[in-house]
């Protein structure tokens, strides 16, 4: 029987540039690490863009973000000491020396000159032991949190906010920094705030670390690696033009 005190969301229909509004938000999306403005971010904005992250799907509705806003320069230096150092052990990994190269130009966070860092956390324990859809997964929690983390960028790009992701830490030195609880993980630590400009290209492919895949090399059909079925032409055509 149909749970009665549900109610129906009604019939919403998006106009043609609704919908290409999306898609320009998505195909412009950058990540920021060197054009940002000390202007700050307006709280009426920042609000927006927060409440779009925690409208982001959750499994086992545990909405397991917590988003910790991060404006001391005391603060932000400590982070970018820990950046420094994991980046100078990432250097290192890369096997060939043109590839150590490339990485010691890149340029791969803005965490001093951003006006806010802004890190999204995951609370593992928030819903309980046991949560629907996470019986036989334990990191749904953690891709909650990443959907929260997309939200947050797509509506940061839409308000004309940059947002760079940086990941170079060693999460344990974090977690300490920022005094977060053992059964708190952060899942994205992002720098947030006008910039002067966003690319055209993603940085790392105007670089030449790497070209973006063709996707219609990406999907498959029915099983592992079946990407070219006869049926499927159409839709592969499709895949291959460029834009939306």
């Amino acid at each position: 029987m149909e749970n009665q005190s549900i109610r129906k969301q009604p019939e919403i229909v998006f106009s043609n540039a609704e919908r290409d509004a999306l898609y320009k938000t998505i195909y412009s999306r950058r990540d920021v690490r060197g054009q940002f403005k000390s202007d700050p971010v307006p709280d009426e904005v920042l609000a927006r863009i927060l409440k779009a992250a925690h409208h982001a799907p959750s499994v086992g509705y545990m909405q397991p973000w917590n988003f910790m806003l991060i404006r001391s320069q005391e603060i932000k230096q400590r982070v970018h000491e820990l950046f420094l150092e994991a980046n100078q052990e990432a250097g290192e990994m890369f096997e060939t020396v043109e590839k150590r190269r490339i990485y010691s130009t890149l340029k791969l966070e803005g965490i001093l000159e951003s006006p806010i860092n802004l890190v999204i956390t995951c609370d593992r324990e928030r819903a309980g032991p046991v949560v629907i859809g996470r019986t036989h997964d334990m990191a749904m929690d953690i891709y909650s949190s990443v959907c929260a983390t997309q939200n947050l960028w797509l509506a940061a790009r839409s308000e004309g906010v940059g947002v760079g992701w940086v990941s170079i830490f060693d999460r344990s030195k974090l977690k300490q920094l920022l005094n977060l609880p053992q059964q708190v993980t952060p899942v994205a630590y992002l720098c947030v705030g006008y910039v002067e400009h966003f690319f055209t290209e993603p940085e790392l492919k105007s670089a030449g670390w790497r070209d973006r895949l063709p996707l219609q090399d990406l999907v498959y059909f029915d099983h592992w690696e079946n990407s070219h079925p006869d049926q499927e032409h159409n839709l592969l055509s499709e895949l291959a033009k460029p834009g939306y």
